[in-house]
Formats: structure tokens, sequence, C-alpha cells
């Protein structure tokens, strides 16, 4: 007797699947062979997607990392240490921050939900968030700011997103507030 191993009776399981998966494609979906090879591309694509999404050791891999994330950060949520404030606020960048600014310092002009023009490109955008001076990595303020543009790092920045109808390229800016131009009469 031949020896039939996992393998094997995957391969048949999937052979004799075929066959009632063709009668039923041809029998439900359309009447000419062009609907047919449509619904039948279909098909092969959401089982593409579903090897893709659930048969991964990728995919299983990002959920994981997910997983572990947010329980990390559910964990660290009730029982906050001195140590797990510092690191959220050195992952705060870019006007991210997940606290809520209250009250806004007189410092900072703007409001979130306030539509903007920027001065040099023109481009149009939403600020969603603000920081009261430059919060970003020191590479990227290096970067950005050079040695006669450094007075730049201590007034306030706003995180913006852009509008794409604008045909900018990017979703999302970081800019200094002298770059910003408020449209009178508009608030989001």
């Amino acid at each position: 007797m031949p020896q039939i191993n996992t393998a094997t009776v995957l391969q048949i399981c999937v052979l004799l699947s075929a066959l009632p998966a063709q009668y039923f494609i041809s029998q439900w979906y359309g009447t000419n062979s062009a609907q047919r090879l449509q619904v039948t591309q279909r098909i092969i694509g959401y089982w593409n997607s579903f090897i893709k999404s659930y048969l991964s050791l990728d995919a299983w891999t990002d959920r994981l990392k997910l997983w572990k994330a947010k329980t990390r950060n559910w964990y660290y949520g009730e029982k906050r240490t001195q140590g797990v404030e510092d690191e959220e606020e050195i992952h705060a960048y870019f006007a991210e921050s997940t606290h809520i600014h209250s009250p806004k310092p007189e410092s900072v002009q703007f409001n979130v939900g306030q539509v903007i023009i920027h001065r040099r490109f023109g481009y149009s955008g939403v600020i969603v968030g603000w920081d009261v001076k430059a919060t970003a990595p020191k590479e990227w303020l290096q970067h950005k700011y050079p040695p006669e543009k450094q007075g730049l790092r201590e007034t306030p920045h706003y995180r913006i997103l852009i509008n794409r109808a604008n045909s900018f390229g990017k979703s999302t800016a970081y800019i200094p507030e002298e770059e910003i131009t408020i449209i009178i009469g508009l608030e989001l």
C-alpha cells in the first residue's frame, strides 16, 4: 500500500475542489466566457489576498509585532513609570504627541483646525498639531536649520495636513510659525 503524506492529501483536496468551483462559476456568474474569466480572476485575487494576509509568515510576524506594541502600551498605561514617560517624549516628534496640550501657551499663535497657506511653497493645508518649539530628531533639526536659522528651532512649529489637490507630493509637513499664513474665515 502506498504511503500518503499531508502534501498528497492537500493536493487531492485542491484538485477535487476545482471541479465544483468551475461548475459554480459557470452556473452562477455570467453567461459568456469573458464574464466567467473576469469572475475567476477576481476569485483568484481574493484567494491570493487571503494567502498573503493569513497564510504568510511575514503577515503573522507583523501582526505579532503590532499586538506586542499594543499590549506593551496597555501594560505601561496602567503602570506608568518615569522611564516610560521619558521614552514617550523622545518619540513624540513633529507635533505627534499623544498628550493633550492644554491650555495652549500664548506663544503658540494658531489653532488646530485652521486652514493655512505655506508662504514659500504656496500649498494649502490644515493644522493638525503644534509644538511650543521644534521637537524632532537632532539630525533632522541640523539639516533643516543651518547655523544662520538656528533661532527658528525655538519658535512654535505646526504639523500640517497638506491638501492633496496641491499635488505637493507629501501628505504632511512640519513647519515653523513664520512660514504660515492663515486663511481667514475657514476652519475645519
